[in-house]
């Protein structure tokens, strides 16, 4: 079979590999379509595991099942999670499912840039789904990362009326502006240094776009009469929006630092004047625990969620290289989705 290999993100060749063999439990997935993501070109993350296949926003169809499956039949539509948590142990137990150590270590064989992927047991028994009839293979693929945004909404619990600053306009950023309009948050500030990407926020539900530099602060307190930002989401890597974060929320407000900033950044915070004063909550959220991803495929039926719009590029397999190019500028792109079998 054909699958795309990752070397750096200027270096992804179409390579011939040996088609997985299944085993009792397991699936044979014929990939229909699979999402690139922002973490797959964290190069600085990525390149020292490399050469890899990655992709990891998947759906297709049945190929094969493994003794002992019942729940799937060949021709079947699914998706299906990378990663998938024991269930059983403290974290867990504890609604921490993404701290789980199987959830880290569990993954697809090779990956979602190849005509074909081995789900493992453990993944088909918790985190493969059928998708509902109506919902296409594109849209399917979003059930990943909305199911990432699903876990941080759920983490922060937006109130109707707030006022929430979202800081990048990536896939993730839209979604987190798209669904938080969906659960009826009040006011919503989009801030990104590229002017296609704030265009794209208005767009699915942002009430203002503003570039970094453009008197934030000045724009949050017009939009929440005259106060700053309930919640504040970092949804870009840049090292300085972790910074900026902090100076963009209100008392008693929550920060979010859900992307993955390069390396060990560490954001300096007056224990004091912020957060014992101020009441200021910092948190994280990572992943998605299946019931998220089960969520997110219910809420991807909706028409509320124009997830297809985010769509900006199709590209087949052999142009995959060009789709982690366009996805490592951060620049007119949105969601590029990779189709295997083209």
């Amino acid at each position: 079979m054909r699958a795309a290999v990752y070397y750096n993100n200027r270096d992804v060749r179409l390579e011939e590999c040996a088609r997985p063999k299944i085993g009792p439990g397991e699936i044979l997935m014929r990939t229909e379509a699979s999402g690139l993501c922002g973490s797959d070109v964290l190069e600085w993350y990525r390149i020292k595991k490399a050469p890899l296949v990655l992709g990891h926003e998947v759906a297709g169809i049945v190929e094969e099942v493994g003794e002992g499956v019942k729940a799937f039949l060949p021709g079947d539509r699914i998706v299906a999670a990378h990663h998938v948590p024991c269930n059983t142990c403290h974290y867990c137990l504890t609604g921490h499912h993404t701290a789980c150590n199987t959830l880290r270590s569990t993954n697809f064989d090779p990956g979602g840039f190849a005509e074909f992927i081995r789900l493992p047991a453990i993944n088909v028994d918790r985190g493969t789904f059928k998708i509902p009839d109506l919902l296409s293979f594109e849209a399917a693929t979003f059930h990943e990362p909305l199911g990432c945004i699903i876990r941080a909404q759920r983490c922060l619990n937006i109130e109707s009326g707030q006022c929430l600053a979202v800081l990048g306009s990536g896939i993730s950023g839209l979604l987190y502006i798209h669904l938080a309009r969906h659960a009826g948050a009040g006011s919503i500030l989009a801030v990104d240094p590229v002017p296609f990407r704030r265009d794209a926020a208005l767009k699915f539900g942002a009430d203002s776009a503003v570039a970094p530099d453009d008197e934030v602060v000045e724009n949050l307190r017009g939009l929440n009469s005259g106060r700053l930002a309930d919640q504040v989401i970092v949804c870009t890597a840049a090292e300085q929006a972790q910074y900026d974060a902090l100076d963009l929320v209100d008392r008693g407000g929550t920060v979010m630092f859900f992307a993955i900033p390069a390396g060990e950044v560490r954001v300096p915070v007056s224990i004091n004047s912020l957060l014992f004063r101020n009441d200021i909550t910092l948190t994280t959220s990572y992943g998605a625990a299946p019931r998220d991803s089960w969520e997110a495929l219910r809420l991807l039926q909706s028409p509320a969620l124009n997830v297809a719009g985010m769509i900006t590029h199709r590209l087949p397999l052999a142009q995959t290289g060009e789709g982690f190019r366009l996805v490592a500028a951060a620049g007119e792109s949105l969601k590029v989705i990779i189709k295997p079998q083209e």
